[in-house]
């Protein structure tokens, strides 16, 4: 029987508490779940690519079912190079259906392959977004409840 393998990919600046219910969600699903770093040139980033994907080993040093890579291309170029037929999204009730169905039909047009599987994200979790905990990180905001504590102590190094 064939790995069922899935593709999580997003900037991950930084990577959330909502982010990891997704992959251990995802976990239950998938035999593997690749944690893939995109690399946008469009945003500036709070970490460096390489800092982040050194975080996310070391988070999901202990699960046997996720791997971490990076790239700098079209994710659904990634999914197909390395034979990925899923592609794992989260769904936050805050307007993300819109601009994720809009992807993951660009997504399948460019990749018929390859298949979006959307998680609802958990109800403790769906107000969390990178980009809120960055607004957050740099008003000197307390981010502790919002990102695994590597990830936070992390940025607590970047600010000092």
């Amino acid at each position: 029987m064939d790995k069922k393998c899935a593709l999580y990919a997003g900037t991950f600046d930084p990577f959330t508490n909502g982010h990891l219910d997704i992959v251990k969600r995802a976990c239950t699903i998938f035999d593997e779940v690749v944690i893939l770093v995109a690399v946008s040139p469009t945003k500036q980033s709070t970490m460096p690519t390489e800092l982040r994907v050194s975080l996310l080993k070391k988070i999901f040093a202990h699960e046997p079912k996720v791997s971490v890579d990076s790239w700098t291309g079209l994710v659904v170029e990634y999914a197909r190079q390395k034979n990925i037929s899923s592609i794992v999204r989260g769904l936050r009730p805050t307007g993300d259906f819109e601009i994720e169905f809009q992807m993951a039909s660009m997504n399948r047009k460019i990749n018929p392959d390859c298949d979006t599987v959307f998680l609802m994200t958990s109800e403790k979790l769906y107000y969390i977004s990178s980009s809120l905990v960055k607004e957050v990180y740099t008003h000197g905001g307390d981010i502790s409840p919002f990102v695994p504590p590597l990830v936070h102590e992390e940025l607590k190094k970047l600010k000092s």
